[in-house]
């Protein structure tokens, strides 16, 4: 698990080698971005947060995966469920592995039969070139929260 490409993602604050090299990508392409700066708070027996990988200039959230685990695909149901007016699109590795072994059906299998955006290894180029703006505030409350939160001063 902790090979090299891991190492040197830790090493520049990055989770994975996979998001390591699409951020390099968007930065040698001079595309500004937000990195795991906004939580997205959702609700299963308990309000949680989601903290995604992306927040392109556009808005658009991309949450890049190596592996597609059956608890993220279920919380991602449910953020899709409650927040229904963000755009959440996935970056694979490859979106061809199958959701458990043995199974039929891959993760693009997954994203298109739940209406999620997705694509292999780097952010497409319509997806950085569609317009929009990032007005995603640094904390997305669930729609029916009634916690209360200490603001900062």
């Amino acid at each position: 698990m902790h090979h090299k490409a891991w190492r040197t993602a830790r090493k520049y604050g990055y989770r994975s080698g996979l998001e390591l090299t699409i951020a390099e990508r968007l930065k040698a392409d001079k595309v500004s971005f937000r990195y795991e700066a906004v939580k997205i708070e959702w609700q299963d027996l308990a309000y949680r947060t989601y903290t995604p990988d992306i927040i392109l200039d556009n808005g658009i959230i991309i949450e890049v995966k190596g592996r597609f685990m059956a608890a993220d695909r279920r919380k991602h149901l449910e953020v899709k469920k409650q927040h229904p007016n963000l755009d959440i699109r996935f970056v694979f590795e490859n979106s061809r592995s199958k959701i458990r072994k043995g199974a039929k059906s891959s993760y693009g299998d997954w994203c298109t039969k739940n209406g999620f955006r997705y694509y292999d290894r780097i952010i497409p180029e319509d997806w950085l070139k569609e317009k929009g703006k990032d007005k995603h505030p640094d904390f997305i409350s669930h729609p029916n929260s009634t916690v209360k939160r200490r603001t900062k001063k």
